[in-house]
């Protein structure tokens, strides 16, 4: 918009030697910048920097060269500059080289739009990607376009806005018996019985347990201190903090595992401290391969009526579901499930639940038969009685 002596309040306009009009304007930054491209008439010229002004009114203007930053150096850097466990950074790092930077790498953040989100994701599924892992390309794509606009300032929204893109179904895990886990361990070498009985009464990951020295265990109050978990990274085994505050707690065994456990400890771990409970045979750190090849787990499900499928991570719904079933508060499950939030501690809760309405359920029938009217012997009915 013009003043009355003919000068614009906000930017300025001129004639190129073509015939084609040039609109500049000083950004809140100080820097004088140019319109990306030239206007036929003055009037679009003066139409585009009224746009420009209302943006840096209402504080969205952004400095056109940021929304030019390209996805695949921004995305990398965002990684490396994140403070990640290690085996998350890998899975980061994975993550972002299959399966974004490949289709959306060279685009500019500010050309992303949900449409192109869509036919990103769309281009996976299509091309053999698994939709889990599409789930986890984006939410890693989203939460790096987060920075993107709150802390950055770069874009103004982020794209990655989608319903439903950032969940899929996941099938109900199975959950051992008792017996079968009791049998499960029975079909183990000697030194990883107990292996079994603790992953499965304790709730700890495998991680957890294969980290566990003996100064972790006392066994005078059968309690083992969770505090450090081991992560298998692609070159290395590396020890380091659980993956959040609420992984750090202290969980006390049930007498079956305890007594497992210690004739363990007394059969097959060397005295001293920092010794290791669960190792090798030769005492070599523990990895999932070589775990599985040692004790021949299929043969082992196998053999002891495990459900079809069963990981060793399912061992760990067994001593939750019995705890949740003991009727313990969802923050008492949360401490000992070392989970931070309260999502896990609620379906083990709904599970215990659900059993509690199946058993209602046929206390309603048996009700319903101990009140329904009994036939006479002879099959029929009593006469009324006259009046």
């Amino acid at each position: 918009m013009a003043n009355k002596d003919g000068h614009r309040r906000f930017g300025s306009i001129r004639k190129l030697p073509s015939g084609r009009y040039q609109a500049r304007y000083r950004g809140p930054d100080g820097v004088m910048r140019a319109a990306p491209h030239t206007f036929a008439t003055t009037r679009e010229a003066e139409q585009w920097l009224t746009v420009v002004e209302s943006e840096i009114i209402k504080g969205e203007w952004q400095p056109p060269e940021d929304k030019e930053t390209r996805l695949a150096p921004y995305g990398q850097r965002w990684i490396s500059e994140r403070k990640l466990q290690p085996r998350t950074r890998e899975n980061y790092e994975d993550l972002f080289r299959l399966h974004i930077v490949l289709l959306l790498g060279e685009m500019a953040l500010g050309t992303l739009t949900p449409a192109s989100i869509r036919s990103w994701r769309r281009k996976l599924l299509d091309s053999g990607t698994t939709e889990p892992q599409a789930v986890k390309a984006y939410s890693l794509l989203r939460a790096i376009l987060n920075t993107a606009v709150k802390e950055d300032e770069i874009i103004r929204q982020n794209p990655c806005r989608i319903p439903g893109y950032d969940r899929y179904h996941t099938p109900e895990r199975p959950t051992a018996t008792v017996a079968q886990v009791l049998a499960l361990a029975a079909q183990m070498p000697d030194r990883f019985k107990a292996l079994i009985t603790t992953a499965a009464f304790s709730g700890a990951r495998w991680g957890e347990l294969v980290a566990l020295r003996r100064a972790d265990y006392d066994p005078a109050n059968g309690t083992l201190r969770i505090h450090r978990k081991l992560a298998a990274l692609k070159a290395e085994l590396v020890f380091g903090p659980p993956k959040s505050a609420a992984g750090l707690r202290a969980v006390t065994l049930p007498a079956i595992a305890k007594a497992a456990l210690d004739e363990h400890l007394k059969e097959h771990v060397d005295d001293g401290d920092e010794t290791l409970i669960f190792t090798g045979d030769k005492g070599a750190l523990l990895r999932t391969g070589n775990f599985r090849r040692a004790v021949r787990w299929e043969t082992a499900l196998d053999k002891a009526g495990m459900p079809t499928g069963f990981h060793f991570h399912d061992l760990r719904h067994t001593g939750n579901t019995l705890a949740a079933s003991t009727g313990a508060s969802t923050r008492e499950l949360m401490v000992r499930m070392g989970q931070s939030s309260m999502r896990a501690a609620l379906i083990y809760q709904h599970a215990t639940n659900e059993r509690d309405r199946e058993i209602a359920s046929d206390m309603d029938k048996r009700i319903a038969k101990a009140t329904r009217p009994k036939k006479p012997k002879d099959g029929k009915k009593k006469p009324k009685a006259k009046g």
